[in-house]
C-alpha cells in the first residue's frame, strides 16, 4: 500500500516510497547502519533555492523504530519551571541534538507517541512537555493568574529550557504549539536552531483577529464562539471528554483513532486547571478576556507579524479544516530563511499523530538546513 505523503516521501525523480519499504529502512536504522537521507521535495512552488541547496547538505540520520506502534512514553518527569512545574518525556541521548516537541488542543504529549521514539532512536534528545493545564504540569502557587495568553506560553517554554539547561533546541509543534513555536522563533531567535511548524505562522494579532472570516471558515472556529459564553464554559466543565472526542473527529476526518487512543489524551484534561486555560485562550484571542499586563511589551512585538529568519519547514494537513487555501501561500511572506513546504494529502489537524513519519522526517530534514 502507498503512504498518501507525496511531498515527505518523493524522490526527486517523483519516485514513491511504499510503507514496507519506508518500514524497513527505519528498521535497519535500528541497527545503527548508515543510509541515504531520505530525499525530500516540496509541495509548494514558491519554495526558495536556499532549501534546495541545503538538500545537499544533509547528513545521513536515518529514523529508527516502527511508527505507530507506540501507546506510551513511560515514567514522565517534573521540573520547576518559571510558574510552573512542568510535566515532560524525555527520550534519546542525553547530549544529543535537543528537539522539543509542543502539542496542541484538545491533545496532549500523546500526539508525539510515535515521533518521539522515531528522532530519539536517530540520536536526538527529545522533550515533549505538558503545557499549562493539561495533563500533570501544575502552577506552583493558587494564586497565579490562570493566563493563557500567547506569550505566557512561550514564556513557559523559555523557562523550560532553562531549567533544563537547554541553551538551543528545534522546535516543533501543531495548533498551540506551532504558534508557540512561532512566538519563541521571534523574540528568542538565540534559543530556536530551526522550526517545524504545521499550518504555518500562527502569530495571533488581536486587532486583526476582530475582522470577520468568510462563513465557511467562521465555521470551523465555532467552539470558539462557544466559548466566549457563560453556558460554554460550563458546557465544557460538564462534557469536557465528549467535547474534545467530536473535535478530534471533526478536524481529523479521516483518523479512525480507537477509544484507548483517546483515552490517553483524555486524562489530561483532568487537570484542574485545565477549563480555565482554554477558556481563557480562546476568549484572549477575541479580546473578551484581559492578558497580564506585565507582558504587553511582548504582544506589541508579535501584533507587528514580525517574520521568523531561521530555518523552517511547514506542514499543512490537506483535510484538516484550519489549513489555508493556497498550498501555504498565504503565509509564505512570513518566513524568510532557508524554506520549505509539505502538504501531507489524506491528513488532519493532528498531524504528528496522523503522520508520524512525516513529522519525524521534518524535523531531522530541517536541521540540516
Amino acid at each position: 500500500m502507498l503512504i498518501s505523503l507525496p511531498s515527505a516521501h518523493r524522490s526527486r525523480k517523483g519516485n514513491v516510497i511504499d510503507r514496507r519499504t519506508f518500514s524497513r529502512i527505519l528498521t535497519i536504522g535500528t541497527a545503527g547502519a548508515s543510509l541515504p537521507a531520505l530525499p525530500v521535495s516540496s509541495a509548494s512552488a514558491s519554495a526558495p533555492t536556499s532549501a534546495s541547496a541545503a538538500e545537499g547538505k544533509r547528513s545521513a540520520i536515518p529514523l529508527a523504530a516502527e511508527l505507530g506502534t507506540h501507546t506510551s512514553f513511560g515514567p514522565l518527569k517534573q521540573i520547576r519551571a518559571g510558574e510552573l512545574n512542568v510535566g515532560y518525556a524525555e527520550a534519546g541521548p542525553a547530549h544529543g541534538p535537543v528537539v522539543v516537541l509542543l502539542h496542541g488542543w484538545p491533545y496532549d504529549i500523546h500526539s508525539y507517541v510515535d515521533v518521539a521514539p522515531g528522532l530519539a532512536a536517530a540520536g536526538y534528545r527529545v522533550i515533549v512537555p505538558y503545557l499549562r493545564g493539561h495533563g500533570t504540569t501544575r502552577f506552583r502557587s493558587g494564586k497565579t493568574f490562570r493566563n493563557a495568553q500567547q506569550s505566557v506560553i512561550a514564556l513557559d517554554i523559555i523557562a523550560l529550557m532553562d531549567a533544563l539547561k537547554i541553551e538551543k533546541a528545534i522546535l516543533a509543534g501543531f495548533d498551540w504549539g506551532a504558534r508557540t513555536a512561532d512566538i519563541i522563533a521571534v523574540l528568542w531567535p538565540e534559543r530556536c536552531k530551526a522550526l517545524v511548524s504545521v499550518t504555518g505562522y500562527l502569530i495571533t494579532n488581536l486587532e486583526r483577529n476582530k475582522a470577520p472570516l468568510p462563513p465557511q471558515a467562521e465555521w470551523a472556529w465555532w467552539y470558539q464562539y462557544y466559548f466566549a459564553t457563560e453556558r460554554g464554559q460550563l458546557g465544557l466543565e460538564q462534557y469536557k471528554h465528549d467535547f474534545a472526542k467530536l473535535i478530534w473527529k471533526n478536524v481529523s476526518p479521516t483518523w479512525h483513532f480507537d477509544d484507548a487512543t483517546f483515552d490517553r489524551t483524555a486524562a489530561a484534561f483532568d487537570n484542574p486547571d485545565w477549563v480555565a486555560i482554554v477558556i481563557h485562550n480562546y476568549r484572549w484571542r477575541l479580546s473578551l478576556a484581559k492578558g497580564d499586563p506585565r507582558y504587553d511589551h511582548l504582544e506589541k512585538r508579535l501584533a507587528q507579524s514580525p517574520a521568523i529568519s531561521l530555518p523552517t519547514i511547514t506542514l499543512d494537513g490537506e483535510l484538516d479544516p484550519f489549513t489555508p487555501p493556497g498550498d501555504g501561500a498565504s503565509y509564505r511572506g512570513h518566513f524568510t530563511g532557508a524554506y520549505d513546504h509539505r502538504t501531507l494529502k489524506g491528513i488532519g489537524h493532528n498531524l504528528p499523530q496522523e503522520a508520524p513519519e512525516a513529522f519525524a522526517q521534518a524535523v531531522i530534514d530541517v536541521n540540516a538546513f
